[in-house]
């Protein structure tokens, strides 16, 4: 879209067909984007390349050309290392084109079918929902489950997680590592954030998003955001 000559910021975001995914559509206007963690993977095409993006520890910035397209499925936490056959950890801060992953044959015809498509979102969605190779890891379901229930990823909760799944803490951990990027304690501070920021973004005071998402405090979001994103909230809800 242009606007007096301007590329135009165009989001767009749905359902994807499987549980849990997002696909989205963006077109650049040009210029520089904060990227948070968000406890996901995706999987774009960026004008006619499919790139992974891999698990975020925390923040980066990426500097994109006015027009630029992208097409993307956001798997939900955990699903990526099923479909892609990678562990998440191998990917973490990482952004790395598909072909590194899959041979350059099979990753190309994925991507000219998404390409070529009346509807690319749609095209995706559909192959990914076709490819992908049984369900995730539900040692590292039952993790999330945890988790988005609110049950604080702290070390008894791990302790309790590993015996209900007859592993050691150690064991567990790798599990994460594998399906996340990062263990259980680094997901939930993941997560937590971006529950709470969603929160602060709706105009709630940021004291009551802090009491409403787990923290301590005021002081303790600001502290949690800052380590994970380098910003204090204020300043990224700006």
């Amino acid at each position: 879209m242009q606007t007096g000559g301007v590329t135009a910021d165009v989001y767009r975001e749905r359902p994807a067909l499987l549980p849990g995914a997002t696909v989205w559509t963006r077109t650049s206007p040009g210029g520089k984007y904060l990227i948070l963690p968000d406890g996901c993977m995706d999987l774009l095409l960026v004008d006619d390349d499919l790139i992974v993006a891999g698990p975020d520890s925390r923040a980066w910035t990426v500097t994109a050309a006015a027009g630029t397209r992208y097409v993307g499925f956001r798997f939900a936490p955990g699903d990526a290392p099923t479909f892609l056959g990678v562990p998440a950890n191998a990917l973490l801060n990482e952004s790395v084109p598909l072909s590194d992953l899959w041979s350059r044959a099979r990753s190309r015809k994925l991507a000219d079918r998404i390409r070529t498509a009346t509807d690319p979102g749609r095209a995706l969605d559909q192959a990914v929902a076709e490819l992908m190779d049984g369900p995730a890891d539900p040692v590292a379901q039952l993790v999330l489950r945890r988790i988005h229930t609110d049950v604080r990823a702290g070390s008894g909760v791990v302790l309790g997680l590993a015996r209900a799944v007859g592993l050691s803490e150690r064991q567990l951990h790798r599990r994460c590592l594998g399906a996340f990027g990062y263990g259980a304690k680094t997901l939930d501070r993941v997560l937590r954030m971006n529950a709470a920021l969603d929160r602060a973004r709706t105009g709630l005071a940021l004291a009551q998003v802090a009491a409403v998402s787990g923290y301590a405090d005021q002081a303790h979001l600001s502290r949690e955001v800052k380590a994970l994103t380098g910003l204090p909230p204020r300043t990224l809800l700006q």
